[in-house]
């Protein structure tokens, strides 16, 4: 009965080991994590706010409103915010062009504390724009995996000389926040904050309310995109390639994505980020470029990039040692100087369709030009299986290997000068090598040799005086 049992475990061990050794191999994808939004309001308490605006004035307005929006966000995940005010700390006059601070930090949680500090404020100064805008950077403290995002609230412009435009650009290229938003209580200033970033003209309470909540709704929601990648006839059918999103005004890297079309062959969607403005880097050999991608929050957006693309398979004859293998070959556009891969012999790469010229680096050089590929085909190119000359010299010197053409030599390497044996790998055809030892000081002691090498051979090419 024992000898059954243990039977029936070894068939059962047998029979399970599979499934537990595929369970093994699954990978569990792990979930993307959320950026976490940081958005800093930059809240305007000089003097001016004392100013009657419809209903009431503008300090208790902005605060009432400002107020109601925060409570609507206190709930909300991967979200931050932070208050930084001008203007409320000296009486003008004098004018006291320092007066901007940071009075509430990032922090979680804190829209109790930002209501509070809303309610105490007193306006009392002037209008500090540019340097409140540049002391934010610090405000925003290091983090890999924010977005940071700054609304203004202002019923004036610059009063203390300083230039909002070029604080807001460089604050923007050196990737310390997203392009800002701008409210204009009471008056319209879009020219003078339409540089700066996105500007709302509240010229009204209800206009300040809509304001607040479109500025809300499009720095917390992002918006859908999928890339398609076109073959010649037009359809998106290309895919596995990375693409490269980089923010079209800092020059910073802000997504990659492995192209994948989905279970019904379509382009996967992709999430991105409405607030910027996009250059997209598709790095097909060559890659393809789409610059200036503009993306409406909320709305589905279609990238379509022509990338028609076909096979190039490099093959070498012959019964191949793995020695002969590692031969590679220099790919260029038709016509063009850049090196776009370097191909081993043996694998196939994928390009952009279009005639290309192949440089094997192979001794001697072969050059086949004008290699056309064309959608979804392979193009093979072929070279003859390259021989063996192991080449012995007498002692230490000086020589090098010629091709034979046509009764002229044509240099194609040069011996090494310490040591007394080489093997190389040469393409069929006639060669010659001349070489001299270090030890002798007469030329009329040069000894030359020609030979022949047949693909898949190896020959010994002896250079010892006579």
């Amino acid at each position: 009965m024992k000898k059954y049992y243990s039977h029936i475990l070894i068939f059962l061990t047998i029979l399970l080991f599979p499934v537990f050794l595929f369970s093994q191999v699954q990978v569990k994808e792990k979930e993307i994590p959320k950026p976490t939004t940081r958005i800093l309001f930059v809240f305007d308490a000089s003097q001016s706010m004392y100013g009657r605006w419809q209903s009431d004035m503008k300090i208790t307005i902005a605060q009432k409103l400002l107020s109601n929006l925060l409570d609507s966000l206190k709930d909300l995940p991967d979200l931050e915010l932070a208050l930084r005010v001008y203007g409320h700390q000296k009486q003008y006059p004098p004018q006291d062009c320092d007066d901007t601070k940071l009075e509430i930090p990032f922090a979680k949680d804190n829209t109790v504390k930002i209501k509070n500090k809303l309610k105490a404020l007193i306006p009392k100064g002037t209008t500090p724009i540019a340097s409140s805008l540049e002391l934010s950077a610090n405000d925003f403290t290091p983090c890999d995996n924010c977005r940071n995002i700054i609304v203004l609230i202002t019923d004036g412009i610059e009063e203390c000389g300083g230039d909002p435009c070029a604080v807001s650009k460089s604050l923007q290229k050196r990737g310390i926040m997203l392009k800002p938003f701008i409210i204009g209580i009471g008056k319209d200033f879009s020219s003078a904050f339409s540089c700066v970033g996105s500007y709302f003209d509240a010229s009204s309470e209800q206009e300040f309310h809509q304001a607040l909540n479109i500025v809300i709704s499009q720095a917390l929601n992002s918006t859908t995109a999928q890339v398609n990648l076109l073959d010649t006839y037009g359809n998106p059918t290309e895919t596995n390639v990375n693409m490269t999103f980089y923010d079209n005004f800092s020059g910073l890297v802000k997504y990659n994505f492995i192209h994948t079309l989905n279970n019904k062959g379509l382009p996967d969607t992709l999430t991105l980020d409405p607030l910027s403005t996009y250059h997209l880097v598709v790095h097909t050999i060559p890659p393809v470029e789409f610059d200036s991608i503009s993306l409406t929050p909320g709305k589905h957006t279609i990238i379509p990039i022509d990338a028609p693309q076909g096979y190039l398979n490099l093959k070498m004859a012959g019964n191949n040692s793995n020695e002969m293998k590692n031969i590679k070959a220099i790919v260029r556009q038709g016509g063009k100087m850049e090196t776009l891969n370097l191909q081993s012999f043996g694998e196939t790469e994928k390009y952009i369709i279009g005639k290309y010229d192949v440089e094997v680096l192979s001794l001697p050089r072969l050059y086949i030009n004008d290699v056309d590929i064309a959608q979804s085909s392979t193009t093979t190119v072929e070279i003859p299986q390259p021989g063996i000359a192991v080449i012995q010299m007498s002692a230490n010197g000086y020589g090098s290997v010629y091709q034979e053409d046509d009764n002229k030599l044509k240099w194609i390497y040069n011996l090494t000068e310490n040591t007394i044996q080489e093997s190389l790998i040469l393409q069929p055809g006639r060669y010659r090598v001349v070489f001299r030892t270090k030890y002798t000081t007469i030329s009329a002691y040069t000894v030359e040799k020609s030979f022949k090498v047949a693909s898949g051979t190896s020959i010994s090419v002896k250079l010892f005086q006579n």
